[in-house]
């Protein structure tokens, strides 16, 4: 593990305090998800790429604030950095001590090493990844870059797949088993199913065509079976997944505390 230049403020990209407990943190990167998913906008959108490369921060703070370890080595980095800001009140707020009130401008700022990644594409999005300062850290930057690339991609992917089954099952939209099913409530938020058609897709009939019965929207989605929730969402089309986030959006941010 080696310095890999001034840590982005973390924590200002959760909205948490320094002092925010591990739920805590949890939540405020379920609410930091759903605000910057790429999948929220169009793949043409003007914003799609500057949405992306949010989201990947927000999935940098939780990888390193989720985690016990990698928290306190971040913490003795940031002090580190800040120069031991500790006894300033400022440094227990989300802006911290030594950057502005907008750290994502503040983590684009930071020094990016020669090779460490293109900028402009994320998960499943295709092409590079831009520099991650926590992935370098923590990870040391060991491998190809194709490697090293492939391993983050699968470790955000797991990160949110994780929250967000537990905010579907929260509102009723997966199943409370362990492989977090979509429920009838799922497939209703995005239209065109109903009675006995909702019956079998909820029942997962083997070789079942849920576009047979969804409507053309949800064609891409076939045989449900032992898919998890987010292995369906996945598999939706774009229009069907922002709809999706959005309404989950509207309903988990509705009920956001300050933390």
């Amino acid at each position: 593990m080696a310095s890999k230049g001034r840590p982005p403020n973390y924590y200002g990209i959760l909205e948490v305090s320094e002092t925010a407990s591990a739920s805590q943190i949890r939540d405020a990167y379920k609410r930091a998800a759903l605000k910057t998913h790429p999948d929220r906008v169009p793949a043409d959108a003007p914003d799609r790429a500057a949405r992306t490369r949010k989201f990947q921060l927000v999935n940098d703070a939780y990888y390193t604030l989720s985690d016990a370890t990698r928290r306190r080595d971040y913490d003795a980095q940031r002090k580190l950095f800040s120069g031991g800001g500790s006894g300033t009140s400022s440094s227990h707020m989300p802006g911290g001590f030594g950057f502005t009130n907008d750290p994502f401008a503040d983590a684009e700022e930071e020094h990016v090493p020669p090779g460490a990644g293109a900028a402009g594409t994320g998960p499943g999005m295709g092409g590079g990844m831009p520099f991650s300062w926590a992935w370098n850290f923590f990870t040391g930057g060991q491998g190809e870059q194709q490697q090293q690339q492939e391993e983050r991609e699968r470790t955000e992917n797991e990160q949110f797949a994780d929250v967000f089954e537990e905010m579907l099952r929260e509102q009723g939209m997966a199943d409370q088993g362990p492989g977090a099913r979509p429920t009838g409530k799922f497939w209703s938020v995005l239209g065109g199913v109903s009675g006995g058609a909702l019956g079998f897709i909820v029942a997962n009939v083997p070789g079942l065509v849920a576009g047979a019965v969804a409507g053309n929207r949800l064609g891409a989605v076939r045989d449900a079976k032992g898919k998890s929730v987010y292995a369906v969402f996945q598999e939706l089309p774009q229009t069907d997944r922002a709809r999706l986030l959005s309404q989950l959006a509207a309903r988990v941010l509705s009920h956001a505390v300050g933390v």
